[in-house]
């Protein structure tokens, strides 16, 4: 196995696609994805033009869909919710599909959803990706980070260095064998430094700043909790991810 590390979805080489890719938008994308998939969505569609998600969820009954619209942080007008996890109660999407489109993470999902396979990652459920990695075993493995209208993160690079740091334990490969970039030695890096303290490490961070702004301090601490769902969301087509 082969691992790389891309803080954003712009820096992953446009002539190549691995066998395995990971996107992980920590705050709060992929956090998102996850908790609503465990709490009984029917699958979560990512797009990254508004537009285009209202077309084809119209072919959907208003009681079979939730539009899920985030610019900036802040929730688009008319969509029936924003980007926070907190919102994605069992009562709320059971059985349901979630149409979601955000500033960052689906335009990472988008950008590697040609891979062989495609999962989506946060710090949420963290231990069912690796668990599939190591079932997996794919040679060529991608982790990207969704990044801020295409700058590094914090939050994304620590997320993408919790999965690294798993796999190099699990796999007791050399981690010079293991790493295919420098980025996987300085995300582990970082995530061995804050990984007791993720919530004061998204305080830092440039977008946990934004979403302090927005009141979303309840949404920060969701999101710095590690393993706490068994959600392994799985493209199942373009765009379309299930457990």
């Amino acid at each position: 196995m082969k691992l790389f590390i891309y803080h954003t979805p712009e820096l992953t080489p446009e002539d190549k696609v691995p066998d395995c890719a990971i996107a992980v938008d920590v705050l709060r994308a992929t956090t998102t994805i996850a908790t609503v998939l465990a709490a009984g969505a029917e699958a979560v569609q990512v797009f990254s033009d508004l537009d285009q998600l209202i077309q084809v969820s119209e072919a959907w009954s208003a009681d079979k869909r939730l539009r899920a619209g985030e610019r900036g942080g802040a929730k688009v007008a008319g969509f029936d919710m924003g980007n926070s996890p907190l919102d994605c109660t069992p009562e709320r999407v059971q059985g349901r599909r979630l149409f979601i489109s955000t500033t960052n993470g689906t335009r990472a999902l988008q950008r590697v959803q040609n891979a062989a396979a495609v999962t989506a990652a946060a710090f949420i459920n963290r231990a069912a990706v690796v668990k599939y990695i190591m079932a997996q075993q794919p040679e060529i493995l991608w982790i990207v980070g969704s990044g801020w209208e295409g700058s590094f993160s914090l939050e994304d690079t620590a997320c993408a260095g919790a999965i690294a740091h798993s796999i190099w334990q699990q796999t007791e490969l050399p981690l010079a064998e293991l790493a295919g970039n420098d980025e996987v030695m300085g995300a582990i890096a970082l995530y061995a430094q804050w990984q007791n303290n993720l919530l004061d490490l998204f305080h830092h961070a440039s977008h946990g700043k934004r979403l302090l702004r927005l009141d979303c301090y309840e949404d920060l601490k969701y999101c710095a909790q590690t393993d706490i769902v068994d959600v392994l969301p799985l493209q199942q087509e373009p765009g379309v991810l299930k457990v």
